[in-house]
């Protein structure tokens, strides 16, 4: 009974590392570009900020969260 359980393709596609990676990683830019936005939101409505700092603030995040997922990948 088991093998039928492992051998049915959904099993068998959610066991792929590569998929598996690729679910993390939306996971992670969904939460983080979430945060990010509201960050930058409330910088340009709220702050006395120019819009270039929320230009530059959006720019730095994209380096950053590289380096954070990479590091949740060596993790893994």
């Amino acid at each position: 009974m088991d093998k039928q359980k492992n051998s049915r393709p959904i099993n068998r596609l959610l066991e792929n590392k590569l998929l598996e990676s690729f679910l993390l990683f939306s996971a992670f830019r969904a939460v983080y570009g979430f945060v990010i936005l509201l960050i930058t939101w409330l910088m340009a409505t709220k702050g006395e900020l120019p819009i270039e700092a929320s230009i530059a603030f959006l720019i730095f995040s994209m380096f950053i969260s590289r380096k954070i997922f990479k590091s949740i990948k060596k993790r893994r």
